[in-house]
């Protein structure tokens, strides 16, 4: 009844596909929060992909807090996605999405979507996207608001890519009734070639637009600023 949700399990190492981590555990019925999700194991050899970190648990369905979603794994060639963050109670935060595993030679792993608030409360942070010796992963998406009122969560910030390119930024949560859309997160660098694109700003209907997430600089060429929430009381900054 009033007890948080238990942390999920580290996925095991792998030798092509590392395990994923455990999801964590979900709140009590009044009070608490939910529980981290696990991290995603280690991908071992040339081909192996990192873990899929764990989904974090629910809040308790009154007061509670999703939990955060765990990051994903480190591989050889990919890295494994961060898991999405848990969703709110009625009263409560929706939970940070975890962030993505580095990618050795190919590709960071994308960002978990933050969790989504139910009534009154903020959507979560999306995840970092990982870095990369390739591309950079994508940053999560914002968790949207509860149905009354809150903030829209960040999109997440996209990877770092030395070779190919900077990972892409995450949608701004959207504010559903009351509130603010939550900002685009911001591209990933590039090493030598384009940086990532930032992400959009989150939508509201009775508040303010999420500012555009600003654009990855790169060796090469810069990405693409994204464009500002739009709302009622204005747009976001551009």
């Amino acid at each position: 009844m009033f007890g948080a949700g238990g942390v999920g399990g580290t996925g095991g190492e792998g030798v092509t596909i590392a395990g994923a981590g455990g999801s964590g555990g979900n709140a009590g019925l009044l009070f608490g929060a939910g529980g981290a999700g696990g991290t995603g194991g280690f991908g071992l050899i040339a081909g192996g992909a990192g873990g899929a970190g764990g989904a974090g648990g629910n809040g308790a369905p009154l007061f509670g807090n999703g939990g955060v979603g765990g990051s994903g794994g480190q591989g050889v060639t990919t890295g494994g996605a961060g898991g999405h963050g848990g969703g709110a109670g009625l009263f409560g935060a929706g939970g940070a999405g975890g962030s993505g595993g580095y990618g050795f030679a190919a590709a960071g792993g994308a960002g978990g979507a933050g969790g989504s608030g139910q009534l009154i409360g903020g959507g979560g942070a999306g995840g970092a996207g990982g870095d990369s010796g390739g591309v950079g992963g994508a940053g999560g998406a914002g968790g949207n608001t509860g149905v009354l009122y809150g903030i829209g969560g960040a999109g997440g910030a996209g990877g770092g890519g030395e070779t190919i390119g900077g990972g892409d930024g995450g949608p701004g949560g959207r504010a559903v009734l009351f509130g603010n859309g939550g900002e685009g997160g911001a591209g990933g660098l590039a090493g030598t070639t384009t940086g990532g694109n930032g992400g959009n700003g989150g939508n509201a209907l009775f508040g303010f637009g999420g500012n555009a997430g600003i654009a990855g600089f790169g060796v090469g060429a810069s990405g693409k600023a994204g464009k500002a929430g739009t709302g009622l009381f204005g747009p976001g900054v551009l």
